[in-house]
């Protein structure tokens, strides 16, 4: 899917606003600008940002309400998914935390959170406190056992569970849910139909 392709998904389907077309707009340019001198995102991916990176990230959006609460996102990289959830976000009191462990990511994204003027926090560490947030998402941080286990161990409860994994979710979901009653659910992701979501409940 090229550019205005992924837009018109973006706009139709997924209600981003006009204004939030032309952050993400300027992110991808910052981002393409900071990957010239850092591996933010890998160099085969630079021209299918739209779809590999920003769609991949935004459908998540159909799974929260941002007219409350907060999210938290889990290695938040060069910030996929949570920098893209925050831009779709027009309520100013929805909190959005990125936690990304790399200096130079961690950078990046305080750049971008300032620069496109949205309410969002990057922290280095995960383990640092307990997260107060509604909603944890992640796209590549650990596997899904362990983010489990830092949802019942550092989350406060209950919150939902956002995850986007590639084919092996399923596999990755039976051995992660083993022994827990958490209920849960797999669709089909939006740019990849072998990638899957996974939406848990944690409580």
């Amino acid at each position: 899917m090229q550019e205005l392709e992924v837009i018109k998904i973006l706009q139709e389907e997924l209600k981003f606003t006009d204004q939030s077309i032309d952050k993400l707009k300027m992110f991808q340019t910052e981002l393409l600008k900071a990957n010239k001198k850092h591996n933010l995102i890998a160099k085969s991916t630079e021209g299918s940002i739209w779809s590999r990176h920003i769609l991949d990230s935004a459908q998540l959006v159909k799974y929260i309400n941002f007219n409350q609460g907060s999210l938290s996102d889990l290695g938040s990289g060069a910030g996929f998914p949570g920098l893209v959830l925050a831009i779709h976000s027009q309520n100013f009191n929805f909190h959005v935390k990125l936690y990304e462990k790399s200096p130079v990511k961690k950078e990046f994204l305080d750049k971008m959170i300032e620069k496109l003027e949205i309410k969002a926090k990057s922290f280095t560490n995960v383990f640092d406190e307990k997260i107060e947030s509604d909603y944890i998402v992640s796209r590549a941080f650990k596997k899904l056992d362990k983010i489990i286990q830092v949802s019942r161990e550092i989350v406060k409860k209950p919150h939902k569970l956002i995850i986007l994994k590639g084919q092996n979710a399923q596999e990755e979901a039976n051995k992660a849910f083993k022994g827990h009653k958490y209920s849960y659910k797999l669709d089909v992701s939006m740019t990849d139909e072998k990638s899957k979501i996974i939406i848990a409940d944690i409580f």
